[in-house]
């Protein structure tokens, strides 16, 4: 489980691409703190350390998670979000996120204003029914308050602060940025309940 606060934004520094699955080696100061096995979120997925390397680590990625994530576009290079599994002893400063992404968006619209910035992200339509106005959305891996959601277009709104900016790769994003989802996973089992429910009232 992990919180969305985000705690490093690594590098990708290599990418072996198989038929099934790919391995990607991301440089980080987190990497003196993780083990083999350990989970850590990559901009909102949840991987696990195959390899440990001084200031950097490898994780594979299987095909499945290449498919329904955006890890699929990533390349050399690039910025990517990092938080290791939360403690039980840790403060939750976030919210739940399990680094399961539910979708794929995409960056419409961007505005920088003076103390914050504007973010709409499209959303896949079966998700915007698990959003709600002031609640909780994971974008890459960071814990975000919903700032608007048009159902009529869905699409999400969020305001950025610059500490977010700053250590997070939400400042790179540009328009048309593919961008992982995942919904507040409590709205998903209050759903799951109401259901079972009203099966069992039929």
């Amino acid at each position: 489980m992990f919180t969305g606060l985000v705690e490093d934004k690594g590098t990708i520094l290599e990418i072996h691409r198989g038929a099934d699955s790919a391995r990607i080696r991301i440089a980080t100061t987190l990497s003196s703190q993780l083990e083999i096995g350990d989970s850590i979120s990559v901009n909102g997925v949840c991987l696990t350390a195959v390899e440990l390397e001084p200031g950097s680590f490898s994780a594979d990625v299987m095909v499945q998670t290449l498919k329904v994530t955006s890890l699929s576009s990533i390349s050399v290079g690039d910025p990517v979000n990092l938080e290791l599994a939360a403690r039980a002893d840790g403060r939750l400063g976030g919210h739940i996120v399990q680094g399961h992404v539910d979708g794929i968006g995409k960056v419409v619209a961007i505005e920088a204003e003076e103390k914050w910035t504007k973010m709409v992200v499209s959303v896949p339509k079966n998700l915007t029914k698990y959003i709600v106005n002031q609640g909780s959305i994971t974008l890459d891996g960071v814990s975000l308050t919903v700032g608007e959601i048009d159902d009529a277009i869905s699409a999400v709104t969020v305001w950025l602060i610059p500490e977010t900016l700053t250590k997070t790769n939400l400042s790179s994003r540009k328009i048309d940025d593919a961008i992982n989802i995942e919904v507040d996973i409590l709205a998903k089992y209050v759903e799951r309940l109401i259901n079972k429910n009203s099966e069992g009232r039929s």
